[in-house]
């Protein structure tokens, strides 16, 4: 099966947090950070990588997105430090 990721992007500033589902990680992030991926990253400038989770099926991941899009903003920020404390763009690991 062909691997799928849950992701979130903020902005420069931490403000605001955008929560998506791809099969193609790093070109979907490129997308993004074109202004070519959703107008809300656009808009807020959301262009920074900041946590992802991989899942061996796309059904899978779209359960993990609404989950975590029902969490209160403190909770994603809680998951995104357990495992990138510094907020750095994950893009370049990529």
């Amino acid at each position: 099966m062909k691997e799928s990721y849950i992701y979130i992007l903020t902005n420069k500033n931490k403000t605001v947090i955008y929560i998506g589902v791809t099969s193609s990680l790093k070109e979907r992030i490129t997308q993004h950070k074109n202004n070519l991926g959703s107008s809300f990253t656009k808009k807020y400038n959301a262009h920074f990588l900041v946590y992802f989770e991989v899942f061996t099926s796309i059904e899978q991941a779209i359960l993990r997105e609404k989950q975590l899009k029902k969490w209160n903003k403190s909770w994603k920020w809680e998951l995104i430090k357990k495992v990138n404390s510094e907020l750095l763009d994950l893009y370049s690991d990529l």
